[in-house]
């Protein structure tokens, strides 16, 4: 067999392997008068902005003009709270299933469109109880509940699902348990 045909199906292999690998998650709609109110931080992939959080939670609701307005909160192990303001938005109008956030601060202020994060809704249950949202690029993941604890069979579904969405869940950062946070 000569070289060329042999590089040319070498090739072909590995941008198969590629284009599999790098495929991006799917993602699932869904209605965002359901989807607001609070959510629990489960669990979430290590990222600088969150190093110091022990305990999240975000708080959405809906405005009238389709946009979401967002408040995150973040509970450190000396049990400060800290929290930002936001907004999110549809990357594609009338698609409620990847979404572009901006938070308030002076880099969105100058740069909003630089300062702009994905949030991909990948898995939201059909009671809006439990969902899991991430990043096209698998940079960002997080497990998400209305209540701050799960049952263990919830827990490994949303697990499955991260899985089943090429998210590698072994460097998961869960949420602290209240007795591992100091009373302010």
């Amino acid at each position: 067999m000569s070289i060329r045909p042999l590089l040319a199906l070498s090739a072909l292999l590995l941008l198969g392997a590629c284009s599999t690998r790098d495929a991006p998650p799917a993602t699932q709609a869904v209605d965002l008068s359901r989807y607001q109110g609070t959510w629990y931080e489960l669990a979430r992939l290590p990222m600088f902005f969150q190093r110091a959080c022990a305990q999240s939670e975000a708080h959405y609701q809906l405005r009238d003009d389709g946009r979401v307005d967002v408040v995150n909160r973040c509970r450190t192990r000396d049990g400060e709270w800290k929290e930002v303001h936001g907004e999110a938005e549809a990357q594609v109008a009338g698609q409620t299933d990847k979404l572009w956030v901006r938070f308030d601060n002076a880099f969105s202020a100058l740069f909003p469109k630089l300062a702009r994060g994905q949030y991909w809704v990948l898995y939201v249950d059909a009671d809006y109880q439990t969902a899991v949202v991430g990043h096209p690029d698998r940079d960002y993941l997080w497990l998400l509940s209305r209540r701050p604890e799960v049952e263990g069979s919830t827990r490994e579904h949303l697990l499955d699902v991260a899985r089943g969405q090429g998210f590698d869940t072994s460097q998961l950062i869960w949420r602290a348990p209240d007795a591992a946070i100091a009373a302010p």
